[in-house]
């Protein structure tokens, strides 16, 4: 009887699913997909799959693009019985979203296995994230960053923290269960400002050590806990560059991946052209120092292997388009020459 019913559900809500937008649908079956385990094993058997090596994605240069291939299941079977593997991988896989046409994607990290077979039996290589999003096409650069912090999340927590017991993961990827305990335990995200300031006319951008030669950018740090976006922000500037925030207002937002899965919550603050005087925390940053209009935009322009100059030093250059810090350099550009 529950059979039964769970059936005529199924179909129940597939009907209501067709009368709403292609969004709405596809939300809906995604979410059906994380809380139906029968429903997303099946779905597995007609996914697509990206494949990862150790966190990192596996890419196929054709000419000078950069191409993320989606495989179907067959495929990757079909390449684990060459590498003489029985083990159940696809299970191991984890949901990351559906096309318009309710194909789901999922991700699946090979780490394990031999890399240079892959490569060979699939003519590409598994490339350092943050290398790959800046190269591939921005529809597959989400789902590139969301899929690698998912299985960095499932790989590190294997373990339920309350009983050291091992927790399982259901088939969509979107919880873990400690069957000892009786513990859920759900992916999650650390917040993150990330804050272009400006005293009117100029804009601060600054670099840490371990920046690329010549990169600035905008300041940035975690939330604290309690924190609200407001406070965060008045606070990196106040500490990092020791300059007291007036008023902010909110851009945008974007995942991360980096070092971890983060939430990027990107803000413009102003502060007094009278007090903007920087007093830098060198045990954060390298360097931090305002920008004229003229010498952010020639930044913009400036490629990294542009940069370096004839006596050794390096002209600045900012972070590329996919990243939200360039997207706030361009918007205080446009509010400086509207």
């Amino acid at each position: 009887m529950a059979a039964v019913y769970q059936a005529l559900h199924r179909r129940v809500s597939s009907l209501v699913c067709r009368l709403h937008s292609t969004y709405v649908r596809k939300m809906r079956y995604l979410n059906q997909l994380k809380e139906d385990d029968s429903l997303c094993r099946q779905a597995q058997t007609s996914g697509t799959f990206y494949l990862f090596h150790n966190l990192s994605p596996f890419l196929q240069k054709v000419g000078k693009k950069y191409l993320v291939p989606q495989l179907s299941a067959a495929e990757v079977t079909g390449i684990l019985e060459k590498l003489q593997e029985a083990e159940q991988w696809i299970e191991k896989s984890v949901l990351i979203g559906c096309s318009d046409e309710h194909r789901p994607r999922f991700a699946l990290d090979l780490g394990a296995l031999d890399k240079s077979v892959i490569e060979s039996e699939l003519q590409g290589s598994f490339t350092d994230l943050r290398k790959a999003l800046f190269v591939v096409d921005g529809e597959d650069s989400p789902l590139l960053a969301s899929a690698q912090s998912l299985l960095r999340w499932h790989d590190s927590h294997q373990y339920c923290s309350k009983t050291g017991q091992p927790t399982q993961k259901n088939p969509a990827g979107s919880k873990r269960v400690c069957q000892a305990s009786g513990v859920t335990y759900y992916p999650q995200m650390s917040p993150v400002v990330i804050t272009l300031v400006s005293d009117g006319s100029r804009c601060l951008l600054a670099r840490q050590p371990s920046f690329p030669p010549g990169m600035f950018t905008a300041l940035s740090g975690f939330c604290d806990m309690g924190e609200n976006v407001e406070d965060a922000v008045r606070r990196e500037v106040a500490e990092e560059v020791g300059l007291e925030v007036e008023s902010l207002r909110y851009s945008a937002s974007q995942h991360w991946p980096f070092p971890s899965s983060s939430l990027m919550i990107a803000c413009h603050a102003l502060v007094g052209a009278q007090r903007a005087e920087i007093s830098m925390d060198t045990l954060e940053l390298e360097e931090a120092r305002w920008f004229g209009l003229e010498e952010v935009v020639e930044g913009l322009k400036r490629e990294p292997s542009s940069s370096k100059q004839e006596d050794g030093r390096f002209l600045p250059w900012f972070p590329p388009k996919q990243a939200i810090a360039h997207q706030l350099i361009r918007e205080w550009v446009q509010q400086q020459t509207a």
